[in-house]
């Protein structure tokens, strides 16, 4: 049977190093990790799943729980026969990460959580990712993505990045987009996971993020038993596209542990 995702598998042929599975944020799809897919596929197996309501994956409307996305992701791995690997995420693909790491921790090596948080949603961020869900089917994505996109990146990124990122927005379904906000407005608090976690993880975010600060990344550092943080200067929501050569030097570093 088919998978449901839509997803890029992408290999060097045989290779005995730690698979790489990369989990996209909102509101975009696997062309997020481009710079990663390019560089990390030379040596070793990388899958980039669309998640369901984003990319080519098909939409559910109504609630998608970040459970359902966790369970995607194993079944997707299940079909591919993917038994272990290295799990990375970012924003709400991170989110994704700690939901998979509860459910599926011992298929799990390593754990890249980037520019997210692990606490559950406060009353008035549930209110406002309702109401944001509700006006993106109302106006659909472009407005969204126009007032966003210097909070997504820098206001000094690349135009070429700018330009990758409000194309993934603007494609991205409404009623996909506004399912999965509706979702994660009622994820579990995972900050007691995190200290729970029992394999190598890696801490990166954007040192001018606005959406999940420095701080946050802090705090997800300190709990985590067996971690690394590493802060991208010049850049925000997305260091991984805005600045790539330095997220990919700091995820090479982490992979060769894992490798060893």
């Amino acid at each position: 049977m088919p998978p449901f995702l839509a997803y890029e598998d992408k290999s060097p042929g045989t290779s005995n190093r730690v698979p790489l599975v990369l989990v996209h944020g909102h509101p975009f799809d696997r062309t997020m990790w481009h710079p990663q897919l390019t560089e990390f596929s030379t040596g070793r197996r990388v899958i980039a799943p669309d998640l369901r309501g984003y990319g080519a994956s098909p939409v559910t409307p109504g609630t998608v729980p970040l459970s359902r996305h966790a369970r995607d992701i194993a079944a997707l791995l299940d079909f591919l026969e993917v038994d272990t690997f290295a799990l990375a995420g970012l924003s709400m693909g991170g989110q994704i990460a700690m939901e998979c790491y509860d459910r599926f921790g011992d298929r799990i090596r390593g754990l890249v959580l980037a520019d997210t948080f692990p606490a559950a949603e406060t009353p008035e961020g549930k209110r406002g990712r309702n109401a944001m869900a509700d006006r993106l089917l109302t106006e659909g994505m472009r407005g969204y993505a126009d007032e966003v996109l210097e909070k997504m990146v820098a206001p000094y990124a690349h135009p070429d990045v700018k330009a990758h990122v409000h194309r993934m927005m603007t494609a991205t379904s409404p009623e996909g987009a506004a399912a999965a906000l509706r979702g994660r407005a009622e994820r579990p608090d995972y900050r007691d996971l995190l200290t729970r976690v029992r394999v190598p993880a890696l801490v990166v975010v954007g040192a001018d993020d606005t959406y999940t600060p420095v701080r946050d990344a802090e705090a997800m550092h300190a709990a985590l038993p067996d971690s690394r943080l590493h802060v991208v200067e010049g850049a925000a929501h997305l260091p991984n596209l805005e600045r790539p050569q330095e997220f990919n030097r700091v995820l090479t570093d982490f992979l060769a542990r894992l490798d060893g």
